[in-house]
Formats: C-alpha cells, sequence, structure tokens
C-alpha cells in the first residue's frame, strides 16, 4: 500500500504539471477590413492546441501602441499569446519556437508588411523571402529567415 504523504505528494505534483502543460490563450486584434487575418488564424488553429481568438478593432494603432510593437515593424493584425506579441504573418512553428526558447529580453516577434508566401498570403507559387524579427528590451535581430 502507497503511504498517504507519498500519495498526496505525487496528486500535488500531477497537478502542478497539469496546470504548467495548459494551453496557452491565443487572441489575435484584427481591422475587420482584413481578409489575411483570417487566412493566417486559420494557419494558427491548425498548428496549436487551443483555438485562436478573434477581436475585430477599428482602431489597431492603438493596440500595437499599447502593446509596444515598433512602428517599423507593424503590420495588419497583432496576436497576444502566453505574454508575448505576435506581430503579422509570423510562422507558427516560430511561434512555437518562441514558446519554447523563451528568449531573455524578446517582448515578441514580426514579420513586417505582408510578404507573398507567408502564411495567409499564400499566393500560388509567388513567394518572397522574409525574416521573422525578434523585438524588445534587448533590442531587434532576426529570430529567422524563411525563402
Amino acid at each position: 500500500m502507497i503511504p498517504r504523504r507519498i500519495l498526496s505528494l505525487a496528486l500535488l505534483a500531477l497537478a502542478a504539471c497539469s496546470q504548467a502543460a495548459q494551453a496557452a490563450t491565443y487572441e489575435m486584434f484584427r481591422d475587420p477590413n482584413c481578409g489575411c487575418c483570417l487566412a493566417w488564424a486559420r494557419h494558427m488553429d491548425e498548428a496549436v492546441p487551443e483555438s485562436v481568438t478573434v477581436t475585430d478593432s477599428a482602431d489597431m494603432g492603438a493596440i500595437k501602441d499599447r502593446l509596444g510593437v515598433p512602428q517599423e515593424l507593424r503590420s495588419c493584425h497583432t496576436m497576444v499569446v502566453d505574454g508575448y506579441v505576435i506581430e503579422g504573418h509570423v510562422p507558427a512553428e516560430d511561434v512555437a519556437r518562441l514558446l519554447a526558447e523563451r528568449p531573455e529580453g524578446v517582448t515578441g516577434l514580426a514579420v513586417p508588411g505582408m510578404p507573398a508566401g507567408s502564411p495567409g498570403m499564400e499566393m500560388g507559387d509567388r513567394a518572397q523571402p522574409y525574416q521573422v524579427i525578434a523585438f524588445g528590451e534587448a533590442g531587434q535581430s532576426v529570430f529567422a529567415s524563411h525563402p
């Protein structure tokens, strides 16, 4: 028979692990007139364990200002996931890497503009190379490059 103390400790550990393993929340803000944002939300929905909550806003500039997205990195939509800001058409695998690595001094990731071929901006065979930029207290740096 398992001693009560060991069983209690095991249950506490299980509860702690369960809370830590809960999926992050994914909240996307977008201009209601933008169609590519919903395509990117579907890309994220297919890749993450939780669904993406979409909030329409006519004042995206105010949201980006509040979240600290640098002017030069802005795109059409902004997501907040587990305390990080995701700006624009960032691939789901880069978001997953950010959440796994949690680099010091990084507030979020951005794909400036709307590059053809990025998630949500698929245009058949047409694609342009683009970079995912990490930004925050540590400054800005290339987090990933995509052909």
